[in-house]
């Protein structure tokens, strides 16, 4: 048997690339559907689930690597001209679903990796590459619209896969020629049969159909959460300094990955005087909308009950005097979160410009002082440590 085609047969190269990505696919999908049914309600099942993600994205990246290679190569090969080249509707509709394969064998892991690079989250890709990708930046709204263009793309392979199987059991089972045959056991047609007209119609009605898929998955899902904090901190507070810009973030080990999250909503009321009054510069009270958290693909698992619990408790304040540290000045008070009030330090920086001033700060905290994750006894699932980070603008008033 030859590595090539013939008019009559398939090669070696085409087989293997067919049945390649066959297993690839039918190992992939049913991953993707048992992961996303999975629990995660104690750690064991939070690191089952994400082992399977991880499989699953494991074997997309591989897909999208096959698929390229085995496009290329049927552009540049010879094509066994079908068996029955008068039955013109057929043809026209096994060609339709060819190019749907071809289209979704590349669009649907690639929107899947996409959506992996756009937001952090536990279930790393295994190989040595892929966490994230040229072009594509850590945005919750190219997150959501990739993830929507995976599940619809994901339904038009569905549809494809089955179309191309029904195809080729009505070849075999009705017809009893030699198509499946030809492709499972690499036989040769018993005649030279006669090549059949070629039309773009169906590669156009594949783009278009998928286009239209596309479309619905750019569709608005209501408006986005905006990580500019110029807004959100606006109203204006009986402080003598008004935040016009921020950010307040967080970052915790998950599955020994680093994944980062923030608050869109909080703000601050600030007193801060340079000269200090009785070895104190002010005072500051910071309130947190805690329903305005994202924590890239598994915000809402943390807004759930295990952890910030934010229908029960929809807002974190810290209250802190403004002291004198040794490279610049800290925080010192409370941190009144999920219903328990713990003392917490925040070493920040200032440098005043006439009446702006710009500051910076990291503090250090533990998820179990707060009764988070309870059920996450282990580190390597939910790490212990949060580290929580700071950065803000303000005007004097």
């Amino acid at each position: 048997m030859s590595a090539r085609n013939t008019p009559r047969s398939y090669g070696r190269i085409a087989r293997l690339f067919h049945w390649a990505t066959a297993a690839l696919i039918l190992s992939a999908i049913p991953l993707g559907l048992v992961a996303n049914r999975l629990p995660y309600d104690t750690a064991e099942q939070l690191a089952l689930k994400a082992q399977v993600f991880s499989l699953h994205k494991t074997l997309g990246v591989l897909v999208f690597f096959v698929a390229l290679g085995r496009i290329l190569w049927t552009l540049f090969e010879t094509h066994p001209v079908p068996l029955h080249p008068e039955r013109r509707l057929e043809l026209w509709l096994a060609r339709l679903v060819h190019w749907m394969l071809y289209i979704s064998l590349v669009a649907v892991p690639l929107t899947g990796w996409v959506h992996h690079a756009a937001v952090t989250g536990f279930a790393p890709i295994w190989w040595p590459f892929g966490q994230g990708l040229p072009f594509v930046p850590q945005s919750e709204a190219v997150a959501a619209t990739a993830g929507a263009a995976h599940w619809v793309f994901t339904k038009l392979m569905i549809v494809s896969i089955l179309l191309h199987v029904a195809g080729a059991l009505k070849h075999h089972v009705l017809d009893r020629d030699d198509t499946l045959r030809r492709m499972t056991r690499g036989i040769t047609a018993p005649a030279t049969p006669i090549p059949a007209r070629r039309s773009a119609l169906p590669l156009v009605t594949a783009v278009a159909l998928f286009g239209l898929g596309a479309a619905v998955a750019a569709l608005p899902r209501g408006e986005p959460v905006t990580q500019s904090l110029a807004t959100a901190t606006a109203p204006a507070t009986e402080g003598n300094w008004q935040v016009t810009e921020g950010t307040l973030g967080f970052t915790v080990s998950q599955m020994g990955q680093q994944v980062s999250g923030s608050f869109a909503s909080w703000s601050a009321d600030i007193r801060f005087d340079e000269v200090a009054t009785n070895g104190s510069h002010g005072s500051v009270t910071v309130t947190i909308d805690t329903g305005s958290l994202t924590l890239g693909s598994v915000t809402t698992q943390a807004k759930s009950a295990d952890f910030f619990d934010v229908t029960a408790f929809p807002q974190a304040i810290f209250t802190a005097d403004i002291l004198p540290a040794a490279t610049g000045y800290e925080a010192s008070g409370t941190l009144a979160l999920r219903g328990a009030t713990v003392p917490v330090t925040l070493p920040f920086t200032l440098t005043i410009d006439g009446d702006t001033a710009t500051m910076s700060g990291q503090a250090q905290l533990d998820r179990r002082d707060f009764g988070m994750g309870a059920t996450y006894t282990d580190e390597a699932s939910v790490g212990f440590g949060v580290t929580v980070d700071v950065a803000l603008t303000a005007t004097r008033q």
